[in-house]
């Protein structure tokens, strides 16, 4: 039980979750007979940042899971276990309902704020393979996600490249994974009132901003709070707000955006899988406007893939290596 902040009497959790239970309701409700605000959830939802103390750190991510190995490595359990990163769920999260519900309520217990990614669009991100099945079983996995979460506080980053690399298959698909991404933001906008969601928009390279824009309002990203920029690549915080910029005055404004700073302390020099010479950026923190956030979308160490500097090594597969290299910057 973790200790109440100062002024909170025994069982204040307890009753803030009962609050919370009871608030979802009578929005949820509310927003299925009389519709949704037309500038989306973020005036009538609760603030997740409010309702927590800080960004959870993941005790089952891969990187606390080596330092309880190798108690030993005090510069990686300080500067890269300790800090707070999203954790990841697909298809290989097996019950997405049951893994979701643990996660947020082990942070909510700790009265702390969960970062989730997304990422079981059929197909992948761009054609490689892996992902729902089909829409229907989209469908079904992302209300399952949504159930885990429930009306706890959290933010989700919703299907890394969907948007941004919608070319790489054939545009007879476009339609339909579009809808899946709308019926995903519309589900999650109503069940989950004190949740952020953050479409992924891509990063810097990721062609013209105009069109990202235009796919995040096929999206429907204003049922949302906005969306993600930068997510496990490596392009500076600063590269980052300027294409964030853009794509606000694209959308005529109404939205927000957050900025994954996990690996981003030297720049991209092109690559994004596994490049030498990269850095850890600032740590998970509110940011200053336009940006909502700086968050570790990805846990630094873990690898993008068998590629760069670790030919062999299967994505989101921890190496200490990597970790290492992220830390001194070389």
């Amino acid at each position: 039980m973790p200790t109440p902040r100062p002024g909170r009497r025994p069982g204040a959790l307890a009753g803030r979750a009962g609050r919370l239970v009871a608030a979802g309701l009578l929005l949820s409700a509310a927003l299925l007979a009389f519709g949704r605000p037309d500038t989306g959830l973020a005036e009538a939802s609760g603030d997740p940042l409010k309702l927590t103390n800080g960004f959870y750190v993941d005790p089952g991510s891969a990187a606390a899971a080596y330092v309880r190995r190798h108690p030993e490595d005090t510069e990686l359990a300080s500067k890269i276990a300790g800090q707070a990163s999203a954790r990841w769920f697909g298809t290989w999260s097996g019950d997405v309902k049951a893994a979701v519900a643990a996660y947020t309520m082990a942070a909510d217990r700790a009265d702390k704020l969960p970062v989730l990614v997304a990422d079981n669009l059929p197909g992948g991100p761009c054609g490689v393979g892996g992902g729902a099945a089909t829409a229907a079983a989209y469908r079904a996995w992302i209300a399952g996600l949504s159930d885990g979460i429930g009306v706890r506080p959290a933010v989700v980053v919703l299907e890394p490249d969907a948007l941004a690399r919608l070319d790489c298959f054939p545009p007879a698909q476009w339609d339909g994974r579009i809808a899946m991404l709308k019926y995903a933001v519309g589900l999650l906008a109503v069940k989950n009132v004190n949740t952020w969601v953050y479409l992924d928009a891509g990063n810097v390279a990721s062609g013209d901003a105009k069109e990202i824009a235009r796919r995040l309002r096929l999206a429907d990203v204003g049922k949302v709070r906005g969306f993600a920029l930068n997510t496990a690549n490596y392009f500076t915080t600063s590269e980052s707000v300027s294409r964030g910029t853009a794509i606000l005055q694209a959308l005529g404004g109404g939205s927000h955006f957050i900025v994954d700073t996990s690996r981003n302390g030297n720049g991209s020099d092109g690559s994004s899988c596994n490049p030498p010479a990269r850095k850890l950026g600032t740590p998970p923190a509110r940011s200053t406007a336009p940006a909502d956030l700086n968050l570790w979308l990805r846990t630094p160490g873990e690898s993008d893939g068998p590629c760069g500097q670790t030919p062999t090594l299967p994505v989101r597969t921890f190496s200490p290596v990597l970790a290492h290299h992220l830390i001194t910057g070389t």
